[in-house]
């Protein structure tokens, strides 16, 4: 029996890319019966970076880095050999039991400030990056484009000194440096969502349809007043509904449907619908709003799901009062879960969207909770957000690249 000494070699290549180049040097290693032991690549404006680390007797490694030499040579790249020792691939595995995160930066174009500023925070927190990805397609070189939107993804690993501190650290960054950010755990329930929840009012739409109704009835002023007190959380949600509702007797139901007809739907609601329903993705809307125009949402979109109040009506007129229970916070934490119990979804698996108050119980408890464009104390509660682009923002957290959307 023979026994022979093994080496382990990583091998760098870089250079222009082109199809057959991975296919060349792997057929080497193939010649002489070498085992992969970890690959890995990228591309970057096509400039490959490919690297292997091979496990191969030791009475190959001379031919086989001399046959890679003369091959780099002809294909006109660049190939490197670093000796790995024993000791150094050990504690390269033991990496591997560690946590892994994904860390997701958005905005309508990224600098090197906001990216060197990101990755210092990581850094601080002892944790490694180990890859780094665009989601978001070419960016154009005219700044001028309104709705451009960049979006880098790192693949992060290890375990934060302080995951809370770090969560504000990035949250003060984001709100100083005009970008948004996402930071998971890379689990199978990431790359599994299945139902997604919206709020409506100032989310899916420009506007608080309650204060659209108020203008027509005249009590603007009052009703925007009571709203806003609601949304930051100063007044209960349900005593706030009720004196609104109640100030919006006697208007006729012919307005509800001129006000459907014209709601300003927010920027990448479209698209956004486009892809989930593509992907197979369950949609509820869960409103303190109006069932009426939670309605008219869910034929123009296809939406599954819609929760909302339900305003009375006599006489073609609205009364002021409304029927059943209102929806509000914890209501909306309520009916998430059962859908996600009708839909046989993990809890994990769930996504909430919203900007007041009263969302935040779903963002809570929703597997991955957004706050988008969201007031102050909803942000400071919430482990996502989004504020510098549109709704189709949601995507890039949920890991899709553009190219992958193909619109």
């Amino acid at each position: 029996m023979h026994s022979y000494t093994t080496e382990l070699i990583l091998i760098r290549i870089t250079g222009e890319d082109r199809p057959g180049l991975t296919a060349s040097i792997t057929e080497i290693l193939a010649k002489y019966d070498a085992t992969i032991l970890d690959i890995g690549q990228a591309d970057i404006h096509n400039t490959l970076s490919l690297g292997i680390l091979c496990k191969t007797e030791e009475k190959h490694s001379g031919f086989i880095m001399k046959e890679l030499l003369f091959k780099a040579s002809s294909l006109g790249i660049t190939i490197r050999f670093y000796p790995i020792s024993a000791e150094e691939y050990e504690d390269w595995v033991q990496m591997q039991g560690k946590n892994r995160y994904i860390l997701t930066v958005l905005g309508r174009k990224l600098s090197a400030h906001q990216i060197s500023a990101t990755t210092r925070i990581l850094a601080e927190q002892g944790v490694n990056i180990d890859a780094i990805k665009r989601l978001t397609g070419r960016i154009p070189l005219n700044e001028q484009d309104s709705r451009t939107r960049a979006c880098i993804e790192f693949s992060v690993r290890g375990t934060p000194k302080d995951r809370i501190g770090m969560q504000e650290k990035l949250m003060k960054l984001a709100n100083e440096l005009q970008m948004d950010f996402s930071f998971q755990e890379d689990n199978m329930y990431r790359r599994m969502r299945r139902l997604i929840c919206f709020d409506m009012d100032s989310t899916l739409i420009e506007t608080e349809v309650i204060d659209e109704l108020a203008m027509r009835a005249g009590v603007g002023e009052q009703v925007k007043e009571i709203t806003e007190r609601a949304m930051r959380g100063e007044i209960d949600f349900i005593e706030s509904f009720r004196e609104r509702v109640a100030l919006l007797k006697g208007l006729d139901v012919s307005v509800m449907q001129e006000i459907a007809e014209q709601l300003p739907i927010t920027e990448g609601v479209e698209r956004l619908m486009y892809v989930l329903k593509k992907y197979g993705y369950k949609i509820a809307i869960l409103s303190g709003g109006f069932t009426y125009f939670g309605k008219h949402l869910q034929q123009k979109f296809g939406i599954d799901y819609v929760y909302a109040n339900e305003l009375e009506i006599e006489d073609g007129k609205l009364t002021g009062r409304y029927l059943g229970d209102v929806v509000d916070g914890k209501r909306k934490a309520e009916l998430l879960q059962l859908i996600a119990q009708v839909e046989k979804v993990d809890i994990a698996q769930t996504i909430a969207v919203g900007d007041g108050a009263n969302d935040l119980p779903m963002l809570g408890i929703a597997g991955l909770g957004i706050a988008f464009h969201a007031k102050p104390k909803v942000v400071a509660n919430a482990k996502q957000s989004i504020n510098t682009i549109g709704l189709d923002g949601v995507l890039y957290f949920l890991g899709f690249k553009d190219s992958y959307l193909n619109i």
